[in-house]
Formats: structure tokens, sequence, C-alpha cells
């Protein structure tokens, strides 16, 4: 048995699966500006706050129908192919793969209890966290089988939002598609002011998203995805081994029939006038066509890594392999922006001005990523979790 287990080489790590998690972090900023920049309920539903005319219209449907759940999607199941890496790694080592990874998804959830309390209530990682303490028992089983077993979880929030559609309180659930304007303004009156003043919204919306709406939603649709992830890693799928062919069939028909259902909930909701009674089935659309679209993703990147092995496939795998450095940076840099200990713009910016920032944040972290990888073997944040995980400082310095 080892007796100093160490983390991967940079040497060894898979271009094409670095490439599709910087452009995952990177998506993923898209939606996440929304909820950085403007009340809770937009993201349920766009028409509550801000303009939704014209080009501001445009830029929440480009939003909702190529970013939205689709990135996020792809980042929980490179999730899971990141833990069956991880445990496979370690036990071809000798090393206890077990007790690693739960010292290593230990440290996870602290980070994300202090992101989520301290920073922005939107973490997801203490949902990852949660998930790979027991997603990892599955590591075993067959592909065919995790594959199956994951989307039958991802099937179960899809079942409940159906279920409550047709049997709820119409005026409850009426009062959560469009929240009174006070508790909007309340919303935004929080976040213009200091961090103790955002505390009285972030506090509980971050315990809220942590107990009951993660037992109604995280637990099964992130849980599934990892479980995904895990059976996707084991076919070859996110580590460039499969055919060119494969890849431009599963961008091909992931983008048909993924985009296909995201655009008949546009229709759908919009025919229907934004009305609560519709709102819960007009969920359903994105929740299923993000599963294809996002496979389509792999595709598309993992084509465009062969066909294009230079400067950007480089930059796209930097951020990839800062990804957890790049996500909380990108929480650091929006808040600044938008709260009131920063610039305090909270609830200010049109979604077309919101575009501009997400792209401004992109060519920093871009530009970070690379130039930091010049000098270190990991990104700053990757370093100190590997370092809590292998209780043992680990090399910082690329000594090539």
């Amino acid at each position: 048995m080892s007796s100093s287990p160490s983390p991967t080489s940079p040497a060894d790590r898979i271009v094409a699966l670095d490439a599709i998690r910087g452009v995952a972090v990177l998506g993923i900023l898209v939606i996440n500006v929304w909820v950085f920049a403007m009340p809770e309920a937009t993201l349920l539903n766009p028409t509550v706050y801000g303009d939704f005319s014209g080009a501001n219209y445009w830029a929440w449907l480009v939003g909702h129908v190529f970013f939205e759940l689709k990135f996020i999607t792809l980042f929980s199941v490179l999730f899971g192919a990141g833990i069956l890496l991880f445990t496979r790694r370690r036990e071809s080592t000798g090393d206890d793969a077990l007790r690693l990874h739960f010292r290593r998804t230990g440290w996870l959830i602290a980070i994300g209890l202090a992101h989520a309390y301290l920073l922005w209530y939107g973490d997801i990682l203490v949902a990852y966290g949660l998930c790979a303490l027991w997603v990892v028992l599955l590591r075993d089983w067959a592909p065919t089988t995790k594959f199956a077993f994951g989307l039958a979880l991802i099937a179960v929030p899809s079942a409940l939002e159906l279920l409550t559609a047709l049997v709820a309180d119409p005026e409850l659930i009426a009062g959560q598609w469009r929240p009174a304007e006070s508790a909007l303004r309340t919303e935004v009156e929080a976040y213009r002011g200091g961090w103790i003043d955002q505390l009285s919204h972030r506090v509980p919306t971050a315990f809220e998203r942590q107990t009951t709406g993660f037992l109604g939603l995280a637990f099964w649709r992130v849980g599934g995805s990892i479980a995904v992830g895990m059976a996707l890693f084991e076919w070859g799928v996110l580590t460039d081994e499969r055919s060119d062919r494969f890849y431009r069939r599963l961008a091909l028909w992931g983008a048909v029939v993924g985009l296909g259902a995201v655009l008949a909930g546009v229709a759908y909701i919009e025919a229907n006038g934004w009305g609560a009674d519709a709102a819960l089935f007009w969920r359903q659309f994105n929740y299923w066509g993000s599963l294809p679209l996002a496979g389509s993703y792999v595709g598309l990147v993992t084509l465009f890594c062969r066909r294009f092995p230079g400067v950007v496939v480089a930059w796209m795998a930097a951020v990839g392999r800062t990804a957890f450095t790049n996500y909380l940076l990108q929480t650091v840099l929006a808040t600044s922006l938008f709260y009131g200990h920063g610039l305090g713009l909270f609830g200010s910016l049109t979604r077309v001005e919101l575009l501009v920032v997400v792209v401004a944040i992109w060519t920093v972290q871009v530009a970070l990523s690379v130039l930091w990888l010049r000098t270190f073997r990991f990104g700053p944040v990757e370093w100190l979790w590997r370092t809590l995980t292998y209780g043992d400082r680990q090399p910082l310095l690329d000594r090539r």
C-alpha cells in the first residue's frame, strides 16, 4: 500500500474532459448571473422583474434555450466522472480509495457551506457533496445499470412537479409563480445593502435549498446526473474514446431532441400567457430537453478538440483544470459587482447588460486560468482541496 497518496499529475490529465469541464463552468454563469443580479423569483418566472421585451426578451430566450439546466447538468455529469476517476486511480495505487473519497467530500461540503452562507445562496457544492456520499457506492455497478438508475432518479422531481400541478392549491402555486412586489423590493434592498443586511435573505434561502429543496430536487436530479456521468465515463463518452461518427450523432440528435423540447416549452408558456396554471407543466420541457442538449454539447466540444487541438482547446482545458477556483471566482466577481458591499448594482441591469457582464467575467477567467497554470500545477482552491484531502501539503509550483 502506498504510504503517501498523491493527486493526479497534470501530465496524466484527459484534455477533452478538462475542456468540457471548462466549457461547463463558463456556461453556468449565463444562468447564475440572473440569480446574482436579480430577485430569486426570476429564475422561476422571468416576467416578474425587469424589462422582458425586445432585446431583453431575446437575451432571456438565448439563455433559457441554450444554457439553462444544460451546463449545470454537464457539470454534474462531469462530477460523476470525477468520482469514478478519483476512486479508481486511488485503488490502482493501493490507497484506501473510499476513505480518501469521504475525506475529500467532507471538505467539499465544508467549502460549499462557507460559500452558501457567506457569499451566495445559489451554491451547488453542498448538493454535490451530499450526493457524492452515497452515489460512490454505485461505482462497481455495470454502466448500463448506473445509467438507467440515474435516469430513474432524475425522473422523480418531474413526476412530483406534475403531481403537484394536478393536486396543489392553485393560489399557492400562483403565489410562488408571481410573488408580491413588496417581497421583491425587500430582496433588492437587502442585496443593495451591506453584508449583514444580505443575511436576512441569504441564510434562510440557503438553508431551504439544502434541506427541503435538496430533498425535493437536488438529491434526485444531481444524484441521478452523477450516476449517469459515471456510466458515460466508463463508456468512454467523456474521455474522447468514441468514434467521430458517434460524436457527430450525439451532437446532431442531442440538439434536435433537446432544442425541440425546449422550444416547444417556450411556445407552450407563451400560448398560456405566462400563467401560473401552466408553470409547472412548462418546466418539464426544459427539465428533460436539457439532458439531450447537454449530450450534444459533449459531442460538439469533443469534435472541436479533435479538429482544432490548438489554443482555444488549451484555454478551455485551463479553465477546466481550475474549475473549482473558477466557480468560486464567479461568485466573488459577481457579488462584488451586484451586492452592496461592492458596486451595489443588484436589480439595476437589464438582461442584455448582464450578458456583457458574463463575457467580461469569462475574459478574466480564461486569462487568469491560462496565466496561473504557466507557473502552478493546480488552481489555488484545487490545491487547497487536495492538500486537505491527502493531509499533506501538495506541491504547487509546476517544475516541468
